[in-house]
């Protein structure tokens, strides 16, 4: 299976109409937005194309998207997924809104540990709660923030939102950590609740560890979006140990979309060639970004991730705000590390799930720009 990274052209890309590439000039090099460029791997065209030649373009039915997933977690990360505890939802933080309002009291607030997906913040404080943070160190969770703030925080069922892997650091937490965590959260009433949007993209060299296997009351949800790049089709799963999500309202099982059921349940069947096809290739672009930051731009801090299509840089010695740096000076399109909260004053986020050639120009404009 050829690497899906190296078969798209830039030409084909730029032709793209997605936010990825619409969102700045055509002079700029797009590496913000968590969407790589790839096509859509065989079976998941496949299951779209045939449904289309059927016209089953209704609602979603049935248990085909978390039986695929269960099947892919058995395979992958030896893990029983409960496939009858299980809830479609439109997508992944649409689906943590509505487990946040299932499990925690009113007006309870939801912790977080930054740097952490900017929507933690965006998505809870629209519901009107508080987020209040448990920062990493040194990219991983610490038990003794994670204690001294579930102690502190007084109210009816706090939530802790764990972020698995982490994004956009890359870390994949450990059996150990998650344990810790679940043990924390059981003492002072903490109900976790998981997304896991890119455990697909967890390294061969590492173990992805499902949050619900150290937790008899967890939640998590997963999806095929991020692993196969299928932003397009939403869909995702809730998954849960015990039998709560029988009492989500039904208009939550409205927003799925039939082709995203169809298309991530195909991902997860079938598309496992693919997938590591793209995992090899992201190692080789994480290895890639790594020798050309080390001769190009020292200054900028970088440890190759465990996971995900994201890097995380630590660019301090060049600028308080690099992405607005390297956006004016090198044309080069980077998030910024103020939205993840604590942590990522300072900091980058810049896309790997890209082809070798847009990164090396990426990094060749940055270093021209100082």
């Amino acid at each position: 299976m050829p690497n899906p990274l190296s078969q798209v052209s830039w030409e084909r890309v730029r032709q793209r109409t997605s936010a990825k590439w619409r969102e700045f000039p055509e002079d700029v090099l797009p590496l913000w937005i968590a969407e790589m460029d790839v096509d859509p791997a065989e079976p998941i065209r496949k299951a779209i194309a045939d449904a289309l030649a059927l016209g089953d373009t209704g609602y979603p039915a049935g248990t085909a998207y978390p039986e695929a997933l269960a099947g892919f977690a058995k395979q992958r990360w030896d893990w029983d997924l409960p496939v009858e505890r299980t809830a479609l939802v439109s997508d992944v933080m649409l689906g943590v809104v509505e487990l946040i309002k299932l499990v925690s009291g009113p007006g309870a607030p939801v912790i977080v540990s930054p740097p952490v997906y900017p929507p933690f913040y965006l998505f809870v404080r629209s519901m009107g709660r508080a987020v209040v943070e448990a920062p990493l160190r040194n990219g991983r969770l610490d038990p003794e923030v994670l204690e001294r703030t579930f102690r502190h925080v007084k109210a009816d069922r706090p939530v802790y939102l764990l972020c698995n892997p982490q994004n956009p650091t890359g870390a994949v937490h450990t059996v150990e950590e998650l344990t810790t965590l679940a043990r924390l959260a059981a003492r002072y009433g903490v109900r976790v609740i998981a997304d896991e949007i890119h455990a697909p993209l967890v390294s061969a060299s590492t173990r992805f560890v499902p949050y619900l296997s150290v937790d008899p009351v967890g939640l998590s949800l997963m999806s095929a979006s991020k692993g196969w790049n299928l932003a397009a089709v939403r869909a995702a799963v809730a998954i849960s140990n015990t039998d709560e999500l029988a009492t989500l309202p039904e208009e939550v099982s409205h927003g799925p979309s039939h082709f995203g059921a169809i298309a991530h349940a195909a991902a997860f069947r079938e598309g496992g060639a693919w997938l590591d096809a793209l995992l090899q290739g992201l190692d080789e672009n994480r290895r890639l970004l790594q020798d050309l930051l080390a001769e190009h731009l020292p200054e900028i801090g970088y440890q190759p991730s465990e996971s995900t299509f994201l890097a995380w840089l630590d660019c301090r010695a060049v600028s308080d705000d690099p992405a607005a740096f390297f956006l004016e000076r090198g044309r080069v399109a980077l998030m910024s590390g103020a939205g993840f909260g604590s942590g990522g004053e300072g900091h980058a986020r810049f896309n790997i799930g890209t082809s070798p050639e847009i990164i090396t120009e990426a990094v060749r404009r940055m270093a021209a720009s100082r």
